[in-house]
């Protein structure tokens, strides 16, 4: 098997997070990437330690580049989470495509996650060759949802990754199996991160969980609960646009209320009953649903006003991607 390096326990993680005594504080920028599906933002959400990137059992949901800062007294690790690199067949596709390329060639380490359950497949190797051209940055396989395979198909795969990296003609840094699901390995995960990120101050403010505007993160969170129920029908027709965010004139300090106007967009008419249901049950859900994550979000009670427009086939229009944000 070779020289084969995987962890799986921590290399004696310190009692807490405080950096050894004189070592140098890091900072810097890892991304984590793979098909669509491979539990990077529900990585991202479980090492930052709160809801930052939406995660939805379908793929292609992360559209915009949520960074999720995860902040230690020896370092701090901002996470890009990328969305998944495919082959396009429309000019969004194209678009997602390149920004994922271009912050591959920017960030201090890339993660590839690679989920425990499933066999490499073709998707796999046209994103590790990818990353084989990517000389100068370090590489670390993470093995996701471990928590969903016995420890022999666990073992098969570790084999599979290793030989992955040597028939492409690069080494792994680590080879590393987590489950975020289950909090197995997070930690370790970050500990052997953090080495490969250049010595530096801090990039951000403590309290920063992600760079992300607001108004793109409560887009996120309605895009999510709109996928809710209805992701075989409508997986990447749904685009969401908060138009404004106002906190409510004439509230008492003690009792503020922001409220939230978005659209939810589709791009056919036929859609537009899917998504609102029989006599508008379905968007009420959404609204309620969506509201509550963005009230734990944004620490404020919030006033929803939800309303679903067309938008004709916006996934190909480079004017409507512009002005719904791609």
């Amino acid at each position: 098997m070779g020289a084969m390096s995987v962890r799986t326990q921590s290399p004696e993680p310190p009692e807490s997070s405080e950096s050894p005594s004189g070592a140098p504080h890091r900072a810097g920028f890892a991304c984590f990437v793979g098909r669509p599906n491979a539990g990077k933002s529900t990585l991202t959400n479980a090492l930052v330690g709160q809801k930052v990137a939406i995660t939805a059992n379908q793929p292609q949901t992360t559209r915009h580049t949520v960074r999720g800062i995860v902040h230690r007294a020896d370092a701090q690790l901002i996470l890009v989470d990328t969305p998944g690199l495919h082959k396009p067949r429309t000019l969004l596709g194209e678009r997602l495509n390149d920004v994922v390329r271009t912050t591959w060639a920017e960030v201090d380490v890339i993660g590839f996650c690679l989920p425990a359950n499933e066999k490499l497949g073709p998707g796999d190797r046209f994103i590790a060759k990818e990353l084989a051209s990517i000389k100068k940055t370090p590489k670390i396989a993470i093995v996701t949802k471990t928590d969903l395979v016995d420890n022999r198909a666990l073992a098969e795969q570790l084999i599979a990754i290793d030989q992955l990296g040597k028939e492409l003609g690069f080494e792994w840094a680590e080879i590393v199996p987590v489950s975020a699901v289950a909090d197995q390995q997070v930690d370790l995960l970050a500990n052997l991160l953090v080495p490969l990120l250049p010595e530096g101050p801090a990039l951000y403010p403590e309290g920063d969980l992600t760079d992300e505007p607001e108004q793109v993160m409560v887009a996120e969170l309605i895009r999510e609960a709109a996928l809710e129920g209805v992701r075989d029908e409508l997986p990447h027709s749904i685009a969401v646009v908060v138009e404004e965010m106002l906190p409510r004139e004439d509230r008492p300090a003690d009792k503020p209320l922001l409220d939230i106007h978005a659209f939810v967009y589709i791009e056919r008419p036929s859609q537009k009953g899917i998504i609102i249901g029989p006599k508008g049950k379905r968007l009420k859900e959404v609204g309620i649903k969506s509201r509550k994550q963005i009230e734990a979000l944004l620490g404020t009670p919030v006033f929803l006003d939800l309303h679903v427009k067309v938008a004709k086939d916006w996934q190909r229009d480079p004017r409507q991607l512009r002005k719904l944000g791609f």
